[in-house]
């Protein structure tokens, strides 16, 4: 009995945690894309430190759910002009990125 009431204690502790992770299938393409989106969500209200693997084109965050979540963090990478897992990248961030970093140069 005392184990499982610590098991649920644990678990909810574990759900309460202020630092969250999330990874974001993302459309960039090379470092340019890396840097641009890193820098970006340096500046993100709750974001701690993010990292995009430009192979698998997954960015990583570490954030703050008291102070963001997981949506506000995709919207901020459409907004900087990357497809963020099913949501598509807002038409004028994405037309203000560098050549190299659309998806229409054989990027893709």
């Amino acid at each position: 009995m005392v184990f499982a009431l610590t098991s649920i204690s644990l678990k909810a502790q574990e759900q309460n945690k202020p630092t969250q992770t999330v990874q974001i299938k993302t459309s960039a393409v090379c470092n340019m894309c890396k840097k641009t989106l890193e820098k970006r969500l340096a500046s993100e209200k709750g974001v701690k430190s993010s990292s995009l693997d430009v192979d698998s084109k997954v960015l990583t965050v570490v954030f703050d759910s008291r102070k963001a979540d997981a949506d506000s963090i995709r919207k901020a990478v459409t907004e900087t002009g990357y497809d963020a897992d099913q949501l598509p990248a807002d038409e004028n961030a994405y037309n203000r990125l560098h050549a190299c970093c659309k998806k229409g140069n054989g990027n893709r």
